[in-house]
């Protein structure tokens, strides 16, 4: 009797595809990352990749693109710290490419120093990437990108391995100036592989030789060395106390022959005869004239955290988008978004019009008859016909439950949702608003970020007031309005194409901007109101977090949550975009691709809008979950 032979896989590239993913996870050193295999471009977040798709055919070049993807991801998880790289990151954006290719440039050279096999396979994917790109066509210099040449010199250096033809031709048109201007600096690339900071340090030496130096911002290793020597200053200040010299002048002060110098100035006289006179009409008087009196201590900036502290809002904004760009560009943007569209038009108009079906069957007429103002009645004209002593009727239209509703979507507009994340962002924005306002629903669409990298002028008039310590909240707040709640979608389209606006996206406070939302959405006067929240990441800001506890925005975050959910005056809800947001958000859901954001915000606000209240509570209670 023969053996029964084993279950052949229904596509044969799943075997490939099961141990890629496992051998990406090691190579990481990264049990829990996720892996996926898409035709959309590949991406990495710091909790999962999505990987070239694989087709049945197995073909060599779409085997070699994957392996390579993936060795390039794994080994920016293993070698890359955010905490580092946001420390030493420039503050314009082409010293910024530059910054990050040589960042990608390292992590890869210093995985090929330890597993010299991932040389060849991200060898292959370079070549694919400046094939793709046309790179081998260029002859000009000009056209040939800066940051992507100064990767390719970094890496040369650091492997000696030649490069893909397309990729060399890029590095040839640039290494004649790149040489030129880093001199002998090269020579130091190897020694610092392995070592972020110091090749961090190192990668802006470089930036400022070639020519962007204006571009790199504060020198985070210059602001350490100066709150040192400020702190030995201070010390050396308060020795003098301890000798006595100011008890001795205080002394001098109060001598007779000072005393009576005093006595003889007229002036002096007049002063203490009002204040004679103040003490006269009482107690309230007197405290009102006493110089030494604490003045009132200030609002608190916060309703969730009374400690919460900003050391300057003179200088936050909140903007409608239509301010941050010329209405040309905002066309412009707006077609670029569109482009993005595309690919996704089938699948999100699939889930906006389920989304729709779901809403308007809880549209079904309901009408009041007999009723003495309103619609006339046609269907009762029969009795006015037959008895002419018969008043008319009318009737009128029950309004729907959830008409009465407005809902905010505050997207996250950091740097971190840069490319596609901010791209599904938008669309799904847009998506849900043509929706809901078809269905008689107001949406309210904002947007918050930073008007600076690493503090604005917010910092700057912090460093010339001498760097007090803890002082809060330390750059500049940038919330955006895209879209108000009573303004109709169609006047309001090119906005969401800001969101694709280069320079745009940098650091989140979501706490502040959480509780921005909550205010607007308080003094709305409908009665229902869910305020969707969707970021891919805790609030970062690297100026606040380097001179307060580390904890100190993510803290407020969770004061702010604990406010809202508590005063129920706001249904709140969250997305969370390859970060887990469920550790924060008592309703959430975390999804670890950006393409899986239209259906989970679709089935987030069909859940809400249930018509059956027993369902929507238990919706409301339903566990924190993550899509995977």
């Amino acid at each position: 009797m023969s053996k029964p032979t084993a279950k052949q896989p229904d596509n044969p590239a799943d075997p490939f595809k099961k141990a890629l993913a496992e051998a990406t996870k090691v190579l990481a050193d990264d049990r829990e990352l996720g892996v996926s295999f898409s035709v959309d471009p590949p991406g990495r977040t710091d909790e999962a990749v999505r990987l070239p798709q694989v087709t049945r055919r197995m073909t060599r070049d779409e085997v070699m693109l994957a392996r390579g993807t993936a060795d390039a991801f794994a080994l920016r998880h293993r070698h890359h710290d955010a905490g580092v790289n946001a420390r030493y990151l420039p503050q314009g954006n082409m010293a910024r490419e530059l910054y990050d290719a040589m960042e990608t440039a390292r992590c890869e050279a210093a995985g090929a120093g330890q597993m010299p096999g991932t040389a060849g396979n991200i060898n292959h994917k370079i070549g694919t990437e400046a094939r793709r790109k046309g790179y081998g066509d260029i002859a000009d210099k000009a056209q040939a990108p800066l940051a992507a040449a100064a990767g390719y010199w970094l890496r040369q250096k650091a492997t000696g391995r030649p490069l893909p033809a397309d990729a060399q031709n890029v590095l040839d048109l640039w290494s004649g100036f790149i040489e030129e201007s880093v001199g002998d600096r090269a020579d130091a690339v190897g020694d610092v592989l392995s070592d972020q900071a110091a090749f961090a340090r190192l990668a802006r030496q470089l930036i400022d030789d070639l020519g962007y130096g204006d571009q790199l911002g504060d020198d985070p290793d210059a602001d350490d060395d100066s709150e040192d020597e400020e702190g030995q200053s201070e010390e050396e200040e308060q020795e003098p106390d301890s000798t006595g010299e100011d008890d001795d002048d205080e002394q001098a002060d109060a001598s007779p022959e000072n005393a009576q110098e005093e006595q003889q100035d007229p002036s002096q006289a007049d002063v203490s005869m009002d204040d004679m006179a103040d003490q006269e009409t009482g107690e309230e008087a007197e405290q009102d004239a006493d110089p030494t009196a604490e003045p009132p201590a200030p609002a608190p900036v916060s309703d969730a955290d009374p400690d919460y502290r900003v050391f300057s809002d003179a200088h936050d904004e909140v903007v409608q988008a239509a301010d941050l760009a010329e209405p040309a560009e905002l066309e412009r943007l707006r077609a670029y978004l569109d482009q993005q569209l595309e690919p996704l038009k089938g699948a999100v108009s699939r889930l906006a019009n389920r989304l729709q079906r779901r809403l308007q069957a809880q549209q079904n007429r309901s009408w009041e008859f007999d009723l003495e103002e309103g619609i006339l009645d046609a269907g009762r004209l029969a009795r006015v016909v037959a008895n002419p002593t018969t008043p008319l009727s009318f009737k009128m239209e029950r309004d729907t439950e959830f008409r009465d509703t407005v809902v905010t979507l505050l997207l996250d507009n950091s740097g971190s949702m840069r490319g596609r994340p901010i791209s599904i962002a938008a669309i799904c924005a847009d998506v849900l608003a043509r929706t809901l306002e078809r269905c008689g629903v107001k949406v309210e669409i904002l947007g918050f970020t930073t008007r600076a990298w690493k503090g604005g002028q917010s910092r700057e008039q912090w460093l010339k007031d001498g760097r007090p310590a803890q002082p809060g909240r330390l750059n500049d707040l940038r919330h955006i309005v895209y879209k108000s709640a009573d303004a109709p979608w169609r006047r309001v389209r090119p906005n969401l194409g800001l969101m694709m606006k280069e320079g745009l996206l940098k650091e989140n406070i979501d706490g502040e901007a959480l509780e921005w939302a909550h205010r607007r959405m308080v003094g709305r006067p409908e009665a229902r109101k869910i305020l969707m929240v969707i970021s891919d990441g805790a609030p970062v800001d690297d100026s606040t977090l380097s001179v307060n506890p580390a904890n100190y925005l993510e803290k407020h975050l969770r004061d702010v949550i604990a406010m809202v959910e508590r005063r129920r005056a706001v249904e709140l809800l969250a997305i969370g975009i390859g970060h887990d947001v469920t550790r924060y958000y008592g309703r959430a859901v975390t999804i670890t691709d950006v393409d899986q954001l239209a259906g989970a915000m679709t089935e987030q606000l069909a859940a809400l809008f249930d018509a059956d209240p027993k369902k929507r509570a238990r919706a409301a209670a339903r566990p924190r979950r993550r899509v995977a």
